[in-house]
């Protein structure tokens, strides 16, 4: 895959979780994806994405910053949502919060095999 390409399948990836879309999620993911070196397969990295939506009813991704290596996204997302309880162990509570995530992945058969990601908690904690 391209670096254009790979990018432009990331663009669609973030696409359909922002719309929920969790029967396309197969279309992005693996089905031996694994998060933080745990491995997830397709049904549990969905139900993790499905409870973040739960927990943040207003989560939506935006893509700050983008760099495609094949087969490999790097990628800053950034986020202003307002979760309804606890957040990373931080009793947010329905406080808006803005905070950013870096997050890599590995593709593999064009699908999402590896991500790897680090949320900026230290920033959600400045403004509780």
């Amino acid at each position: 895959m391209t670096r254009d390409g790979l990018a432009d399948t990331y663009r669609s990836y973030i696409a359909c979780l922002n719309r929920q879309d969790w029967p396309a999620l197969g279309q992005y993911v693996h089905d031996e994806v694994a998060h933080n070196a745990r491995p997830l397969g397709l049904s549990g990295y969905r139900a993790m994405l499905e409870q973040d939506f739960r927990d943040i009813p207003d989560l939506r991704f935006n893509i700050e910053l983008l760099m495609s290596d094949p087969p490999k996204i790097a990628a800053r997302l950034g986020f202003d949502c307002t979760p309804v309880g606890s957040f990373l162990g931080l009793a947010v509570n329905g406080k808006r919060v803005s905070f950013c995530e870096n997050v890599f992945y590995a593709f593999h058969d064009g699908k999402i095999r590896q991500v790897w990601s680090v949320i900026d908690k230290a920033a959600i904690e400045a403004q509780l």
